[in-house]
């Protein structure tokens, strides 16, 4: 096992890894040799006074932990700066802070003295907005499990963007699904709704035709989302986009003759989520289906500036034209 360096800066928005980097710290020094500090009451001299103080009289390492680093000034940087000339032998000094960047006077003191551990959920290129469903993705890729990318959506959608909750709920589903692929309906049966109403709450309502239940369905994920409701629209469209995108496939696998054990397996899907994709695709036909996409492709545009319409009314009409049996649009 390496030698333990004089200083160590654990900083980064994937809270869980920046939880397990300080654990591994924690374990390596033991829990009676480590002391805790908080930017908001103590100050980089104060940080370093420990560190001393513990160096003088402790025989093996001791580790002082200071949170919420990002609270510091200039003068406690030069402080962790001159303490880190010469540090003392016995001492770690572990720093924690939120956003810190590696060009920062702070990040560029511990680089020389010790090291500095970034741990970033993925971002969207664009926006450098968290890209939460890949990095749910890579919690489960890290305990040997398989989740399609739909399931890691929804797993986003029900369980929320706090990192530490997500991680709660992949664990839970690991242990449940023992090395097996997890799908959408798992995912919709064992999380519990925190963040939004259920997806599948929308797409089963859209699935039997209840226009009613579609938009309250929809009302429950704007209403319950800390989104704009621009921003929330558009992730509907694009699961229910999706979601009809799967009940086609189903209905061209139904009209060759495969049954749905078979389309699952074709599919590499759960076989209980094709089973229901199967029942819906026999709600609608070819055509119906078909109109469905374009209407939502048609949608997606009015959302983004196509249209001079409230998006609320534009996806309000969407979501009627979709969902109503065919003999009550002919009638209207």
């Amino acid at each position: 096992m390496a030698e333990l360096l004089p200083a160590y800066l654990i900083t980064g928005t994937d809270r869980p890894k920046v939880t397990r980097a300080l654990r591994r710290l924690r374990d390596r020094v033991g829990e009676d040799a480590t002391e805790t500090l908080n930017a908001s009451e103590s100050s980089g001299e104060d940080a370093a006074a420990s560190c001393n103080a513990l160096g003088l009289f402790a025989v093996e390492r001791r580790l002082v932990v200071v949170e919420q680093v990002e609270r510091w000034k200039a003068a406690d940087v030069k402080a962790v700066q001159e303490y880190l000339r010469k540090p003392a032998p016995t001492s770690v000094l572990a720093l924690l802070g939120e956003e810190i960047k590696r060009d920062s006077a702070l990040a560029k003191a511990i680089a020389k003295a010790g090291e500095v551990l970034v741990y970033d959920i993925p971002t969207v290129s664009r926006g450098r907005k968290a890209d939460l469903p890949k990095w749910v993705e890579q919690q489960f890729r890290e305990r040997g499990i398989v989740i399609d990318h739909d399931a890691a959506r929804a797993l986003v959608e029900l369980a929320g963007d706090n990192a530490d909750e997500l991680t709660t709920e992949v664990d839970k589903l690991s242990t449940w699904a023992a090395g097996e692929r997890i799908g959408e309906r798992e995912v919709a049966e064992l999380v519990p709704a925190r963040a939004d109403a259920p997806p599948f709450d929308l797409t089963d309502a859209w699935g039997r035709r209840d226009v009613a239940a579609v938009l309250a369905a929809s009302e429950r994920i704007v209403e319950r989302s800390g989104d704009s409701p621009r921003d929330v629209f558009l992730r509907i469209t694009g699961l229910v986009t999706n979601h009809v995108t799967r009940v086609r496939e189903c209905q061209a696998l139904d009209a060759e003759g495969v049954p749905p054990a078979a389309g699952a397996d074709r599919l590499k899907r759960n076989r209980f989520y094709v089973q229901k994709l199967y029942e819906q695709a026999r709600n609608f036909s070819e055509e119906e289906l078909g109109d469905a996409v374009i209407r939502l492709a048609r949608l997606d545009l009015a959302l983004k500036g196509g249209s001079k319409l409230p998006g609320e009314l534009e996806f309000t009409r969407a979501l009627v034209d979709i969902t109503r049996p065919a003999q009550t649009a002919r009638a209207g």
